[in-house]
């Protein structure tokens, strides 16, 4: 029920020129009166994807939003869509997009410049940025910085998560003016941080973040068990790449994921899994929801598309990522759970770097940096591998990459849809386009893809965002500092 209650913000629309039924009985009476009606663009011509339906109809933009979707609709500026789908925009609940680092620290590649301009390639139009406090820093000055980073250098809409490294410096009085400021959702880790050795006031945060109708975002690696494989293998000198799993194995997901079951179970605080990668782990929140624990499952392309034997190659450091990839049956269970919509998002974990940072002479299990660039091509692989494939549907793809997200971010139905009252963040989608990932066509500052080569059918044709074109055929022509940093919803009290 608690599950259904946090989903259940796509029935309240009234801020948005009514909701979805409204819309649709809209669409119904109101075709007359909006073909005379001129807009600012109208999109004609194209079939329109949403997570509930398709439809052939044109939509009216106007002032950046969606004013109406119908047929025989009128514009001053029209683009003919003809033989493609419009989708609406992805939105990537999870990259890491760094500012400004303290001194002496490595960091990644992408800041929000170069790593909205990526998403935007991509036709992504949201993102959500993990917020880490520099040493001594509270979360609100993590959260300002970072807001004025994005402010300055962004071109598509951006969405911030908090992330609670220490307590201590860190005070859990922050959390309800999050929500106060519009930024409902908070992070953090069991594998690192203060929590292996006192996990009581993560348990306090995530009350509290319940309590500002805030979302709970998790990385689940048990800390202990993290210590003990790598003691095991740097121990027994087999710290060469091909024993990355070795270091992270699946009992170490299983166990922190059954622990945060039990945590969200236990305070009733909306819960979202990040990066879920193995069955393991699926079947830990299955038994969390089936004992009423409120909880989202995220998923990372990695996981659907690679598994563990890439780390035999010569350059395996590329597919370093946390959790590591896993093996094809824990694949093929994501695959069934995404299709069958137990994992409700599939997100980029965007955490780019270069070709030479990961695979450098020297560098083992204890040096390499996780963390691979995504948003470039997310959206046509799994467009490719699950929809061209027969895996999942064209309304799962949307559900899965746009809509769940909005709705667990706050955003919804702002974002994550096509209906009038809607941001008109929008992406024409060719079904047709078949091309391979090239990293040297990447918008992202990283110049390697671990799927380097692969042939991909369905790319976007254009992207646009609150009613403006920013992507033409792959080429990124935005504004820098265009994007904002939209007003979350808070989650529905439970």
């Amino acid at each position: 029920m608690a599950r259904a209650l946090v989903l259940g913000q796509e029935e309240r629309g009234d801020r948005f020129e009514g909701g979805r039924l409204a819309a649709l009985k809209r669409l119904q009476r109101g075709k007359q009166i909006m073909a005379a009606e001129t807009f600012d663009l109208v999109i004609s011509g194209g079939t329109v994807v949403t997570a509930e339906q398709e439809v052939d109809a044109d939509i009216g933009i106007t002032d950046g939003r969606i004013a109406a979707v119908a047929p025989g609709l009128r514009g001053q500026d029209e683009i003919d869509a003809t033989g493609l789908l419009v989708l609406p925009g992805g939105v990537d609940p999870h990259v890491h997009f760094s500012t400004i680092d303290p001194p002496g620290t490595p960091g990644w590649v992408d800041d929000f410049w170069s790593g909205t301009r990526a998403a935007a390639a991509g036709g992504i139009t949201t993102v959500g940025n993990m917020i880490y406090p520099w040493p001594g820093q509270t979360l609100l000055q993590a959260l300002e910085r970072d807001r004025a980073a994005a402010e300055r250098d962004a071109v598509i809409d951006v969405a911030f998560h908090p992330v609670l490294t220490d307590p201590a410096t860190q005070p859990l009085s922050e959390i309800p003016t999050f929500a106060e400021l519009g930024h409902t959702s908070l992070k953090f880790f069991m594998s690192f941080g203060g929590f292996a050795s006192t996990p009581e006031p993560y348990l306090q945060a995530m009350r509290a973040a319940k309590d500002a109708g805030m979302l709970t975002l998790i990385h689940c690696e048990d800390a202990a068990l993290l210590a003990d494989a790598m003691f095991v293998l740097v121990a027994s000198g087999r710290t060469a790449p091909q024993f990355y799993p070795e270091s992270r194995p699946v009992t170490v997901e299983v166990a922190a994921t059954a622990r945060a079951a039990a945590f969200a179970e236990q305070t009733q605080a909306p819960t979202y899994v990040v990066h879920l990668s193995s069955a393991g782990a699926l079947e830990e929140v299955r038994r969390g929801r089936a004992r009423g624990a409120p909880m989202w499952i995220e998923t990372r392309p990695m996981y659907l598309f690679l598994t563990e034997e890439r780390f035999a190659e010569p350059d395996a450091g590329k597919y370093f990522g946390q959790p590591p990839l896993r093996a094809p049956s824990d694949r093929e269970a994501l695959w069934q759970a995404l299709a069958r919509g137990e994992i409700d998002t599939v997100a980029t974990d965007h955490a780019p770097w270069l070709y030479a940072d990961k695979t450098a002479p020297g560098l083992d299990i204890t040096t390499i940096p996780p963390g691979v660039a995504d948003l470039d091509v997310m959206l046509p692989l799994l467009w490719s591998e699950g929809v061209i494939s027969g895996r999942i549907s064209r309304q799962r793809f949307v559900a899965a990459s746009s809509t769940n997200a909005a709705r667990l971010l706050g955003l919804y139905p702002r974002k994550g849809t096509i209906a009038p009252g809607s941001d008109a963040d929008l992406v024409l989608w060719d079904p047709a386009d078949s091309r391979p990932v090239r990293a040297a066509t990447f918008a992202s500052n990283s110049d390697y893809s671990p799927y380097e080569g692969w042939p991909v059918t369905g790319w976007p044709r254009m992207t646009i965002s609150r009613g403006e074109i920013i992507v033409r055929n792959g080429q990124v022509d935005a504004r820098r500092g265009r994007g904002q940093v939209p007003r979350r919803e808070r989650i529905k009290s439970l």
